[in-house]
């Protein structure tokens, strides 16, 4: 039982930083905010803006 915990948690936790849940605590974190759909618009907004506002190499 307990291989088929370890396997589900590692599972959430894969998930969770896919869906960028684990980014988004750190965030909160660094900037000394609570959760909130303003900061999670800021967080979402600032990591667009990152990835798609960098030129891309060849």
């Amino acid at each position: 039982m307990s291989l088929i915990r370890k396997t589900g948690r590692l599972l959430v936790a894969l998930l969770r930083e896919l869906a960028d849940e684990n980014a988004y605590q750190r965030y909160l974190v660094r900037r000394g905010v609570s959760a909130s759909p303003e900061e999670w618009r800021r967080f979402s907004n600032a990591r667009l803006a990152a990835r798609f506002e960098r030129p891309k190499c060849c």
